[in-house]
């Protein structure tokens, strides 16, 4: 029943006290599969951006600031969360019984969030809820 997922991965942080979220991507998905993938794509382009690589991108004087020895590895998870097969398999469970799915991991300053959930549970909510309008 549930053939097709909405995927989003969003960064939050903090702004004038606030906290702001940012998207970084959204994806209609066919296919189980397909959300699967896309969510490990995305957590992985993410990892990238965070673990610059020595001699890489030539970056601006001042663009990076040191974190604290104690800061969560961020990178760390999201690269672990795509190579634990356990883990996309219990992903894949959730999304096929309907659920919301929500990966998530924080450094310092932002916290990442990627999130799946199966359109047909999206409608059907709607429609338990009285969101659905009724037919004249």
């Amino acid at each position: 029943m549930h053939d097709e997922f909405l995927c989003h991965v969003t960064a939050y942080g903090s702004c004038d006290g606030r906290r702001i979220g940012v998207p970084l991507g959204t994806y209609r998905a066919p296919t189980l599969p397909l959300a699967l993938w896309w969510l490990r794509d995305r957590a992985t382009w993410i990892a990238a951006r965070l673990d610059l690589e020595p001699g890489g991108t030539v970056i601006p004087d001042h663009a990076l600031a040191p974190v604290a020895p104690t800061a969560p590895d961020a990178p760390g998870v999201l690269r672990a969360w795509c190579a634990d097969v356990r883990q996309q398999r219990l992903v894949a469970e959730e999304l096929t019984a309907g659920k919301l799915v929500r990966i998530a991991t924080s450094d310092d300053t932002t916290e990442y969030e990627l999130m799946a959930e199966s359109v047909d549970a999206l409608r059907m909510q709607r429609t338990m809820s009285g969101l659905a309008l009724p037919v004249a």
